[in-house]
């Protein structure tokens, strides 16, 4: 029988990139209070418990993309998921939406575009109008394009652009069973010019496609070991879609979920760990255990690019019921 790693020395203030596989692992799999009380005391030395940012999503282009991920039902591979095709949203039609966000207390509007990566010219030209228009706003503004070559994210940062979200998904050895018509090199690749360009990086990955723990574990590794650590790191549970590889997928233990907060929390201590996709199906007590845990931002607002998502008046009175401090809805910002 093999005997449990030892625990890592856990410095409180301490900000480390030479995580070790059996160090991350071993601190995934404390006892779970524990391991929230440890992610607790390292949230709270670095941030403001009471700071969870709101972000919002919108899909801008839906359906039709070359890529075969087997969660997503916007993938052309699926037709059986029905997904129409829409094509690239006006730029005046997203401020719109991005205005209406706001007054609903969004703090970042996040841009979803189903490519596999952009092409320069009339669509490109669009999105960076968006960006300079969210910013325009007084947001943060962050977007999911697929792969970018360094021309384009230099373009992006000179926009404005505060985000680039591009997930990992998975650990590297599982990654495979997922995907295969992009390498985890490729995204490693993007999120390097992301970073080269100087905008800040969005990087998580989902949990409940049939990974391991280890899958899990090696992902958090890998993001934890990147020098700065990603700004944002989401964490989302499968949201398993009728018509896709994965739509008989077990939904995922809460306390899953409330793990990977707290380890992230841990291994990347300043970073904005965003409860993401499958909030929906968490409890007002799960997602309160997952801010214990070291969580402080979630999406807010009723759709996550195709699928489902809490309410925003249902995560303003959660958030105000734990203290978290609101502002009203004003209308005047939508109009």
């Amino acid at each position: 029988m093999t005997e449990p790693a030892a625990l890592p020395r856990l410095e409180t203030n301490a900000i480390r990139h030479d995580w070790t596989l059996a160090e991350v692992q071993a601190i995934h799999d404390l006892p779970l209070l524990d391991l929230v009380h440890r992610a607790g005391t390292v949230h709270r030395a670095h941030n403001d418990p009471a700071d969870i940012q709101r972000a919002s999503l919108l899909s801008i282009k839906t359906g039709g993309c070359p890529e075969d991920c087997a969660y997503c039902p916007q993938s052309a591979h699926h037709k059986e998921a029905g997904m129409s095709r829409q094509r690239l949203m006006p730029v005046d039609a997203v401020l719109r939406e991005a205005a209406a966000a706001k007054a609903q207390g969004a703090h970042r509007f996040c841009m979803g575009a189903a490519w596999r990566q952009p092409k320069d010219g009339p669509e490109f030209d669009s999105v960076l109008a968006m960006v300079r228009g969210v910013r325009g706003m007084g947001m943060e503004a962050c977007v999911t394009l697929g792969m970018l070559t360094a021309s384009q994210a230099e373009r992006l940062a000179e926009a404005g652009l505060t985000s680039y979200n591009h997930n990992l998904d998975t650990g590297p050895e599982f990654y495979g069973d997922i995907i295969s018509t992009r390498t985890y090199e490729d995204r490693l690749q993007t999120l390097q010019h992301v970073r080269d360009a100087g905008i800040g990086v969005c990087c998580g990955g989902i949990v409940g496609m049939g990974e391991r723990v280890r899958d899990r574990v090696e992902m958090l590794q890998l993001l934890a070991n990147h020098a700065p650590h990603p700004e944002s790191v989401p964490i989302n549970a499968l949201v398993a879609v009728e018509g896709t590889p994965l739509e008989d997928r077990p939904a995922v233990d809460p306390l899953d979920l409330v793990r990977m907060c707290a380890t992230a929390r841990i291994v990347m201590p300043k970073a904005r760990v965003r409860l993401s996709a499958g909030r929906k199906g968490l409890t007002r007590e799960a997602q309160i255990l997952c801010f214990l845990a070291g969580a402080n931002s979630i999406f807010y607002g009723e759709r996550l690019l195709t699928t489902a998502n809490n309410e925003a008046d249902e995560d303003a009175a959660l958030l105000r019921d734990i203290g978290v401090t609101v502002p009203e809805m004003t209308l005047a910002a939508a109009e």
